[in-house]
C-alpha cells in the first residue's frame, strides 16, 4: 500500500464545498466532521450530498456541473478550545449552546476577512444563535484544522 493509498484509507471527518465558478457564491457544502469513514469514501458521500442534499439549495443539475468549482476539507481531529486561542485562517469551529450548533470551516475567515471575534460570531450566528453567544459560560467552542484542496 502506498503513502497516498493509506491516507486515503484513513478514518477522517471531510467536508466537499460547491461554488459558482462565476462569482463565487456557494452552492453546496455537506460533510462529516467525525472520522466515520476512510477519507476516499467521506468525501465521495459529502460530494454527493452537497450537490443533491444541502437544504439551503435546490440540487445541483447536471448541466451545472462545469461552472461549480469543488473544493475537498479533509479535517483533523476536533477538540474544545479557548476563545482566545482560535486563530483565524488556522481554525474551523464548531459551537454549541442551548440546543444548538453550528459549524464554520477554516478557510472561511480567510476567504472574508475576518479575524477571531468575527470567526466566534459568525459561527455563532451560523448556528442560529446570538453573535455574542460564546462568550456565555454554557457556550462549547471546538477547533480543528483541516487540510484543504480546491481545484485552483
Amino acid at each position: 500500500m502506498t503513502e497516498v493509498d493509506a491516507a486515503l484509507s484513513h478514518r477522517r471527518g471531510a467536508f466537499v464545498t460547491l461554488k459558482r465558478r462565476a462569482d463565487g457564491e456557494l452552492r453546496g457544502c455537506v460533510g462529516f466532521v467525525e472520522p466515520l469513514y476512510p477519507l476516499f469514501e467521506a468525501v465521495a458521500r459529502a460530494a454527493v450530498a452537497a450537490a443533491s442534499s444541502d437544504g439551503r439549495f435546490p440540487p445541483v443539475d447536471r448541466s451545472e456541473l462545469p461552472s461549480l468549482r469543488v473544493q475537498v476539507s479533509a479535517l483533523n481531529p476536533v477538540a474544545a478550545i479557548a476563545p482566545d486561542l482560535v486563530q483565524a485562517g488556522r481554525h474551523g469551529l464548531i459551537v454549541r449552546c442551548r440546543g444548538r450548533g453550528g459549524l464554520l470551516l477554516p478557510q472561511v475567515a480567510a476567504e472574508l476577512g475576518w479575524g477571531r471575534e468575527e470567526l466566534l460570531e459568525g459561527v455563532c450566528r451560523k448556528a442560529g444563535l446570538p453573535a455574542r453567544t460564546w462568550r456565555r459560560p454554557d457556550a462549547v467552542i471546538l477547533a480543528f484544522t483541516a487540510q484543504v484542496f480546491d481545484e485552483d
